[in-house]
């Protein structure tokens, strides 16, 4: 219980403390910066984090992971692959306001929570680290190979995790000062939710290799 407060009270402090000050720095805002980072964090990553990622200006970064979500989400729809409920026999509304739900909903409560999940992993570690505001930046910047997660091929969704968790762990690097090892480590839970459960990396690993968690273990 103790838990859960704490990570709601982070939540909280993230998505209204940070909203109405200033912002210091940060990315640019339209379509074309949105696109624009998603090609610099895919190739210059570090520069990335290090220009974009800003205290207090999360709305980029929100718009940035919103975007993924819907190319993701959209590709899903687009190949048959997504199994959206019905309502009211109206599929092609009900498949616009799902869409809707994951993009402005989801996404973006999703990733405050997530940040503040990570805020408390590294509280303990780090006390150079970087506020809730800058976590929620850099994990959104970190999904950009996750727009290529919506499609029916296991092998490139497995390469799109792994590399939005091998830019997670450079983000974190980079926006925490901390060294990739220990980034690497610190970042495991939130990257295993994320890549591994919400972009559906783990599955991919099963549909790829043919192994399950069960085999896994036993190998270990």
């Amino acid at each position: 219980m103790a838990f859960a407060t704490v990570l709601t009270t982070l939540c909280l402090r993230s998505t209204v403390t940070q909203w109405v000050q200033n912002p210091e720095g940060g990315r640019d805002r339209g379509p074309v910066a949105v696109a624009r980072a998603w090609g610099e964090v895919l190739v210059r990553p570090r520069r990335l984090f290090r220009s974009a990622v800003a205290p207090a200006d999360q709305a980029p970064g929100l718009v940035f992971a919103s975007s993924v979500v819907f190319v993701e989400e959209l590709s899903r729809v687009a190949t048959g692959t997504a199994a959206y409920p019905v309502l009211g026999n109206r599929p092609t509304a009900s498949v616009l306001f799902w869409l809707a739900i994951a993009t402005v909903l989801v996404a973006p409560a999703g990733l405050h929570l997530l940040a503040a999940l990570q805020t408390i992993v590294l509280i303990p570690f780090t006390e150079k680290r970087a506020g809730v505001s800058e976590t929620v930046q850099t994990l959104a910047y970190a999904g950009a190979p996750c727009v290529f997660a919506g499609l029916p091929y296991p092998e490139i969704r497995l390469l799109a995790a792994a590399y939005g968790a091998v830019l997670l762990v450079v983000g974190t690097s980079e926006v925490h000062d901390l060294s990739l090892p220990a980034a690497a480590a610190l970042s495991a839970v939130p990257s295993a939710l994320v890549f591994g459960y919400a972009f559906r990396g783990f599955a991919s690993f099963s549909a790829v290799t043919g192994l399950t968690w069960a085999d896994v273990v036993a190998l270990i």
